[in-house]
């Protein structure tokens, strides 16, 4: 969030109606065992391939995409972003985002820089797939129960900034059965600072994923709850993100799931959203 000039004052979070309560998901404790029956670099590359699947499967569905960024100051909301928009295909099989709802933004502290727009397009339903591999870190840490799920836990962080290029670091659950990303919680980095009344600071946030198709983990649910530390004082934000509704796209590209082609067929997502709740995260298997 890219800081505007006249404003130093602290800011809060409260909940406000738009924010629906995420019910919390039945973590385990974190057991530090290494994995059997799998090395650790085996496990890597088998979700790293099952990312670059689901990569390119994503690209071949249709979604709506809610967003909305408040900053608070005490109980009163101060300032509100809000967009919904749905990607979706032309004619020609081009991809389009079109947006069904965005007014006039009322944020006076914060600004959404293009960065910021970036992020949530592209970088908060994070994907590591093996392509990106060989520019990250990865540290295995545990194996840990999200719900119903048994996940391997890894930390990771980018092996170095290359230029303006922009990357994500924190922690990755691993479901032990599908070898897909289920949940990702970290922030995405780095952060901008070219001087004192130019810093454009990103929230941590977490995002969870939900199983589509029978087939595939995509993320349905983003949450970010966190102060942002400028030089001229402190902005605490909440950021809500949704996706909903997908639907697999008629194309004539092919797609796989396990090296096998996946036919057309209409992707169905819970339709709780419908309803303005969020599906409780970690996704039910």
């Amino acid at each position: 969030m890219k800081r505007l000039l006249r404003s130093a004052a602290l800011c809060a979070v409260a909940l406000s109606g738009f924010f629906f309560r995420v019910a919390s998901a039945e973590e385990g404790v974190l057991d530090a065992a290494q994995p059997k029956g799998a090395s650790v670099a085996e496990i890597i590359q088998r979700f790293a391939a099952k990312e670059k699947e689901f990569q390119q499967a994503r690209d071949q569905y249709t979604y709506r995409q809610s967003v909305k960024v408040q900053t608070v100051d005490g109980d009163t909301v101060d300032g509100e972003y809000q967009e919904v928009f749905d990607v979706v295909f032309d004619d020609q099989g081009k991809r389009l985002e079109n947006v069904v709802f965005a007014p006039q933004t009322s944020l006076q502290r914060i600004s959404m820089s293009p960065e910021d727009i970036d992020d949530i397009r592209h970088r908060l339903p994070f994907v590591l797939t093996s392509d990106e591999i060989p520019e990250y870190n990865i540290l295995y840490v545990g194996q840990q129960a999200e719900d119903e799920l048994h996940c391997y836990v890894f930390d990771i962080a980018p092996k170095e900034i290359v230029g303006k290029k922009r990357y994500f670091q924190g922690r990755i659950w691993v479901d032990d059965r599908d070898f897909q990303i289920v949940k990702t919680s970290g922030k995405t980095v780095p952060d901008i600072r070219k001087k004192k009344n130019s810093e454009n600071l990103f929230p941590k946030f977490t995002t969870w994923r939900e199983q589509i198709d029978n087939k595939y983990w995509f993320p349905t649910y983003t949450k970010a709850d966190d102060t942002l530390h400028f030089s001229a004082g402190d902005v605490r934000i909440r950021e809500i993100v949704k996706y909903s509704d997908y639907q697999r796209f008629g194309s004539k590209v092919k797609i796989t799931y396990e090296g096998k082609e996946v036919p057309n067929g209409n992707g169905k997502s819970d339709k709780n959203d419908k309803n303005n709740n969020p599906p409780p995260p970690p996704p039910q298997r």
